[in-house]
């Protein structure tokens, strides 16, 4: 059966809450280190390469509203406007693809139920593919 969220059964349970989204935006970005170097290169990095951990931060707050748990990110931030935001990065069915090799890593190791996993699948492609800016 596939899931459904619903206001007692948001995303943000189901994935564990925010220890739980904060382990996979670790993983997440690690893996964008690992797999997909030019994209980590196009956010703020340590010496060593690795993702900012404002960078971080700033994904997890984010990810924690998207998924209807704490609206953190948007007392902080305001509105994401995610197009606006990322309207300076030329991204194309490539990157979206490199992004979402990436994401896909670090959800297969949360351990979440298949369901979930491919609900979250699922809508951040529609996210990665919402910012597409560039033909290809």
């Amino acid at each position: 059966m596939a899931y459904v969220p619903a206001a007692d059964d948001p995303p943000y349970l189901r994935v564990g809450g925010e220890a739980a989204v904060r382990a996979l935006v670790e993983r997440f970005y690690d893996a964008m280190r690992e797999l997909e170097p030019a994209l980590a290169r196009l956010h703020p990095c340590d010496e060593s390469g690795r993702v900012a951990r404002e960078s971080r931060d700033r994904f997890a707050l984010f990810l924690m509203g998207w998924l209807s748990g704490p609206q953190d990110y948007m007392a902080q931030h305001g509105h994401p406007r995610l197009r606006m935001r990322h309207g300076r990065v030329p991204i194309d069915t490539a990157m979206r693809d490199a992004w979402m090799r990436c994401m896909n890593v670090a959800l297969a190791e949360a351990h979440l139920e298949d369901d979930v996993r491919l609900f979250l699948q699922a809508r951040l492609g529609d996210v990665a593919t919402f910012l597409r800016n560039r033909e290809g």
